[in-house]
């Protein structure tokens, strides 16, 4: 993309967020948070009438004999944030890997609402559906600023002639302004990333996922090197997202799982071992004696 166009589009950014600042704000849900409470209907959406948007039941694989899933049933409402807490060698990752179908398991069903059986897509086309993944370190374009970071990741025509001709429309241009809001970053747009701290790339990394619209993001130990306050607007961003998205958050961080949850999935040996809030899980004996400690 050329330069003249990149100033046009950062212009048309800068006059959103000053309209965001003024409360001028003109979005289709009249600047209120949209909820994930109606029923998909179009191409392209997810049924969710069933009351589900994630099902994962008596999903199994082994490596070299080695169990890292063993008859996994697990489910999210639409607009849930759901927190994964266990033991190392659990089966957390494994279970992202399998709902994101980087790997295949060997016996069970997963959907994406009721209707999207995963096992029959690939990786790409599992994130084409509306599902983003964020891994414990974050991957931006260090050399690019914040802005080109989200634009590229903009839900567009990916090919070479389509992404040297683009150019912010107004829709483009409002969502990239509220997501440098949402993300923490309005102020830093025009900052390279390379130059964030560790937390604000944890957040553009997040806001890069949300610009393609996910319907559901599963993020694995956001907040491993923050700082407390970085972790303490990780958690107000999450709260954000709630309802908006559907969230499943892996995490050790106890403090910040009571911040932010509501359910609570405690795995072991690729299994659920206990769910619900994290007083009743903590409570657990079984949770205590596998992963807590005395």
């Amino acid at each position: 993309m050329t330069p003249d166009l990149l100033e046009q589009g950062a212009r048309r950014v800068e006059e959103r967020l000053a309209a965001l600042e003024t409360g001028k704000s003109n979005t289709e849900s009249g600047g209120r948070a949209a909820g994930f409470s109606r029923v998909a209907q179009g191409a392209g959406e997810v049924d969710v009438t069933h009351g589900r948007i994630l099902y994962l039941e008596d999903v199994s694989v082994s490596f070299d004999g080695f169990k890292a899933i063993n008859k996994l049933s697990l489910d999210i409402a639409p607009g849930e944030l759901r927190c994964i807490i266990g033991p190392n060698g659990a089966g957390k990752t494994t279970m992202m890997d399998i709902i994101t179908g980087k790997t295949r398991p060997d016996e069970g069903t997963v959907f994406f609402g009721s209707t999207i059986d995963l096992l029959r897509y690939k990786e790409a086309e599992i994130a084409q559906l509306g599902i983003g993944r964020k891994f414990q370190k974050p991957t931006v374009f260090e050399q690019l600023t914040v802005f080109e970071n989200l634009e590229l990741a903009l839900k567009m025509d990916k090919g070479v002639k389509a992404s040297m001709l683009h150019r912010l429309d107004s829709a483009q241009a409002d969502r990239l302004a509220e997501n440098l809001h949402t993300i923490h970053l309005a102020g830093s747009a025009s900052r390279l990333a390379g130059n964030l701290s560790h937390g604000q790339k944890q957040w553009l990394e997040i806001g890069m996922l949300l610009m393609q619209e996910p319907k559901l993001l599963l993020l694995d130990e956001p907040v491993a090197g923050m700082t407390d306050e970085e972790t303490a607007r990780t958690a107000e961003l999450f709260l954000t997202l709630k309802g908006k998205h559907s969230l499943m958050v892996v995490e050790h961080d106890m403090s910040f799982i009571r911040t932010i949850s509501e359910i609570v999935t405690v795995l072991c040996d690729g299994s659920v071992l206990a769910q619900g809030t994290l007083d009743q899980v903590q409570a657990d004996e079984r949770v205590i004696e596998v992963y807590l400690g005395r």
